[in-house]
């Protein structure tokens, strides 16, 4: 298995199944963890409590990332409490269950806290941890994406639009931010049992369950699974990779 002994990583929505998960599999390759959370902290407590138990070292940092001074003020805690940081996951993420007919549902105070979590929050925190990621000289951003940046389908036309803007956002920073750090995206389609799954409108789930070719749509495990990948690669910049168990709209 890959090893990040040495390294930290900073894992934002580490309350949720998917950061969650994310988190653990970098604790299990040995890299120090430090989590975000906004309102979930027992949750994010079990995270970290399970990294310990595992023999890991975790840090629970809580973080409104719709804010940049609180972003500002995590950077600084990392920085205090860890000492570095080489790492920048951006899964944090909000949705809400909004058909795409349905325009006057989707309010312009729904539109931008979807865009202001989910494309602005990425950017302000690798700004603001572009210092820190590149002290070593290698380090790492990947940022949590979704199928529906791909491909016309999801919770809603907000959160299709701030996915296919992180998408980009990823190809940008990742020139942006050469050659001391290499951008990637991770891009799920649905992902059984977990809180953003629950608020997709049931057709959209339905439609994705009917699509995956393989069967059985994303896994956290995959998920976690590509991005230590990505962590872990010297050579890879710039590229959305999609776990959706084989959905033929993402494929491309």
């Amino acid at each position: 298995m890959a090893d990040l002994s040495g390294k930290v990583a900073l894992v934002t929505g580490a309350s949720g199944d998917i950061g969650g998960g994310v988190a653990r599999k970098l604790a299990a390759a040995n890299a120090r963890v430090a989590v975000t959370y906004v309102g979930a902290r027992d949750a994010a407590q079990k995270t970290v409590d399970d990294i310990a138990a595992a023999g890991g070292q975790g840090l629970m940092i809580q973080l409104d990332q719709r804010d940049p001074l609180a972003i500002e003020a995590c950077m600084e805690t990392v920085a205090a409490e860890m000492g570095r940081l080489d790492i920048l996951v951006n899964n944090a993420a909000w949705n809400i269950g909004i058909p795409f007919p349905d325009l006057d549902a989707l309010t312009p105070e729904i539109w931008d806290r979807v865009l202001e979590t989910n494309l602005r929050a990425p950017f302000l925190l690798a700004r603001a941890a572009a210092k820190l990621l590149k002290a070593d000289g290698g380090g790492h951003i990947v940022n949590i994406s979704s199928a529906g940046g791909i491909s016309p389908g999801s919770s809603s036309i907000a959160y299709s639009s701030s996915k296919a803007g992180l998408n980009h956002l990823t190809r940008c920073l990742a020139v942006a931010m050469a050659p001391e750090v290499a951008v990637n995206c991770v891009a799920p389609g649905l992902v059984e049992d977990t809180r953003m799954a629950s608020r997709l409108p049931d057709a959209v789930a339905e439609g994705a369950r009917r699509q995956a070719v393989l069967g059985r749509v994303g896994q956290v495990e995959d998920i976690a699974g590509q991005i230590l990948s990505f962590v872990t690669s010297t050579s890879i910049s710039g590229q959305t990779l999609v776990v959706d168990g084989g959905m033929p709209g993402a494929m491309r």
